[in-house]
């Protein structure tokens, strides 16, 4: 298992950002499941779930493309 450690310089890069876009080109909202999305990167799966009243993105699946329904 990894850590996920990110520099205080990039921590402020991600704040600075212009645009916080959870549904950029290429997501598609799960039909089963009311608020989840998922977008592919590379042979990896990344699910999520958007709350807009909240504004927040919660990650909860990482996976490669073959076991991420499983």
């Amino acid at each position: 298992m990894y850590q996920v450690l990110i520099e205080r310089r990039a921590e402020k890069d991600l704040k600075a950002l212009p645009s916080n876009n959870p549904r950029p080109h290429g997501s598609q909202k799960l039909h089963d499941l009311g608020s989840d999305y998922r977008i592919r990167i590379g042979d990896y799966r990344l699910l999520y779930e958007i709350d807009d009243k909240a504004k927040t993105v919660k990650i909860f699946r990482v996976k490669h493309r073959g076991h991420v329904y499983r």
